[in-house]
């Protein structure tokens, strides 16, 4: 598909099948075009505008995938940068005490 060629490699395409309500017009049978959606590696759904069957359904499927895609992203993008050196290295100063010295109790713990 030349589409995928010029896109983000994580776009999201959708084959609708519109005028669903029309199914004595059907050109493409239900089977035929959702294997090629399948084998194109597209989303599918058939719709009718003029009866709203599925159309709000298009949008959230496709803005669904949309959000789980760019999810798997920033976690991926997270666990990177988290696993890099560094980055898992807190320092902790605990200052010195003399031999016989308690320490400073710490304001929280004053009334145990």
């Amino acid at each position: 598909m030349g589409t995928r060629d010029h896109a983000d490699s994580n776009i999201v395409i959708m084959l609708v099948g519109n005028k669903s309500d029309l199914r004595h017009l059907r050109a493409v049978p239900t089977d035929e075009a959702r294997a090629f959606a399948e084998k194109n590696n597209l989303s599918f759904i058939e719709t009718s505008a003029l009866d709203s069957t599925n159309v709000e359904e298009a949008f959230k499927n496709i803005l669904t995938e949309i959000y789980r895609i760019v999810s798997q992203k920033q976690i991926a993008d997270r666990a990177a940068h988290d696993e890099s050196p560094g980055n898992n290295v807190v320092d902790i100063s605990v200052p010195p005490t003399t031999d016989g010295q308690k320490p400073n109790k710490l304001q929280c713990c004053q009334n145990l």
